[in-house]
């Protein structure tokens, strides 16, 4: 199953395990997932806001199996397209809203982890580009 595996491979898997894995804590503890995110107490203790974290971290778990499978189909070009676009876009709008809600800490990291993967992403570095 990984017989294909390298180094420059790791991100990719990462973000896939983070996604797949990360995502499915919401539904065992929806409010501890918000305050690891990185939104104030008074966010992460509504039942409202629990809803929608929920229904979130059901397309963010799909798409980590989305890249386990793209990675295991050995199409790796696709993998880096994901973590480009994703990481660029979601890590942006991650930033902003959790920066926004008053944690500059978590946003920067957020910011900075996801800009990061991105550059993989552009750079091809799973693909071997």
């Amino acid at each position: 199953m990984f017989e294909h595996s390298e180094l420059r491979h790791i991100p990719a898997l990462f973000t896939a395990t983070v996604m797949t894995f990360g995502g499915m804590w919401s539904y065992f503890d929806a409010r501890g997932a918000m305050l690891e995110f990185g939104l104030p107490d008074r966010i992460a203790s509504t039942l409202a806001a629990a809803a929608v974290m929920k229904i979130n971290n059901a397309r963010t778990t799909a798409f980590g199996m989305c890249m386990y499978t793209l990675y295991f189909r050995r199409e790796l070009v696709v993998c880096d397209t994901i973590l480009a676009i994703l990481g660029l876009y979601a890590g942006l709008v991650d930033s902003y809203v959790v920066w926004t809600e008053g944690n500059p800490r978590k946003a920067a990291f957020r910011l900075v982890s996801s800009g990061l993967l991105s550059a993989v992403g552009f750079a091809g570095w799973t693909a071997g580009r």
